[in-house]
């Protein structure tokens, strides 16, 4: 054949040089991966350091609160321990004299230092078990099969797998 037979069959479209559509996409994906990668720094920089921050402060403040509550129990059990000084009573001669009634007794309302001490451990103790701690009893009803249930589920999945066929069927027939 001749190049004049050729050049009365259908045109052809020019070829590329450079496939473009290609580097747009590539261009894309790596400002995605340069967008990610900066965004990861910001964390890194500039959030993470105050959260840590912030757990070093409740640590320290819970170390100090923890050692209080040590001191003031050490201070109870060796307030308990060690005798304290009592002055002995004098040898005094005792008077004896008619009383036509009975002397008032005078009620004591001192409280023993150790027994304040071990109310206020139990005070705190029961506060602490008074903390209402939010814990999850069931599951959440927010999905797809507890919206639907069961069969709903069922009915959805046997129509997809009819959509897959269909689409395998349309593209395995040839077009008009």
């Amino acid at each position: 054949m001749y190049e004049s037979d050729q050049s009365n069959l259908e045109p052809q479209p020019p070829e590329e040089s450079n496939n473009r559509t290609f580097l747009i996409a590539a261009g894309i994906l790596g400002g995605i991966v340069l967008l990610s990668i900066a965004c990861l720094a910001g964390y890194a920089l500039l959030i993470l350091p105050g959260q840590q921050k912030a757990n070093q402060q409740a640590a320290s403040a819970n170390a100090t609160q923890n050692a209080v509550v040590a001191q003031a129990l050490t201070s109870t059990s060796q307030a308990i321990t060690f005798p304290t000084a009592t002055v002995t009573p004098s040898q005094t001669p005792v008077v004896a004299q008619a009383s036509p009634t009975i002397p008032p007794i005078t009620p004591t309302n001192t409280q023993d230092p150790a027994t304040a001490t071990v109310a206020a451990a139990l005070t705190l103790a029961a506060q602490a078990q008074l903390t209402h701690v939010p814990t999850s009893t069931a599951l959440p009803g927010t999905g797809i099969g507890d919206q639907y249930g069961a069969p709903g589920l069922v009915i959805v999945g046997m129509a997809l797998i009819v959509v897959i066929f269909l689409a395998r069927r349309l593209r395995a027939t040839p077009t008009r």
